[in-house]
């Protein structure tokens, strides 16, 4: 794909995009590519990669477990989403949340309560239109949510559905 698109933006999302993947399968250690992106300056509100450079760094940051990266740059990413980015946003406020959530358990944050109480009906929105790609996360979330209120009845078995979802939608790797 990078031979066939000569736009440089274009170029440049593929290898942001790239860059996650390859992170999350190996931690970035086997890639064929030695290309990297160039997002410019990430504080130029006209720059065209900004939002994906910030939502990818979210979800990057998220899988390799450096939490307050990843609220750093979900704070970055939330306020500049387009109306366009619907997929995006949600995403992004799974992330959120979920990181948030973990914040909770370490440090006790009420900020990150505020986080998941506000992305739960929003992903709540998302399942009702789009069930086989959003009810996992919402059933994680909710489970999480149950979990650091002490009330595991109630967790476990949204675990299970989130994990059956999961399995239903072939997320074998959520």
């Amino acid at each position: 794909l990078l031979k066939t698109y000569k736009s440089v933006v274009t170029r440049n999302y593929l290898l942001i995009f790239r860059e996650t993947v390859s992170l999350l399968i190996d931690n970035g250690q086997a890639t064929s590519i030695e290309a990297t992106p160039f997002v410019g300056d990430l504080n130029d509100p006209g720059n065209k990669l900004r939002e994906s450079a910030f939502f990818h760094k979210a979800v990057q940051c998220f899988w390799i477990g450096h939490t307050e990266r990843c609220r750093y740059y979900s704070e970055k990413c939330m306020p500049i989403l387009g109306p366009l980015a619907q997929l995006t946003t949600y995403m992004s406020k799974f992330y959120h949340a979920l990181n948030s959530l973990d914040l909770i358990r370490k440090k006790n944050s009420t900020k990150g309560k505020e986080v998941a109480r506000v992305a739960i009906p929003a992903i709540r929105d998302a399942a009702a239109s789009s069930d086989w790609n959003f009810t996992n996360k919402l059933r994680l979330l909710e489970a999480e949510q149950q979990s650091l209120r002490q009330t595991h009845r109630k967790a476990i078995p949204l675990y299970e559905a989130a994990i059956e979802s999961a399995k239903k939608s072939g997320f074998i790797h959520e």
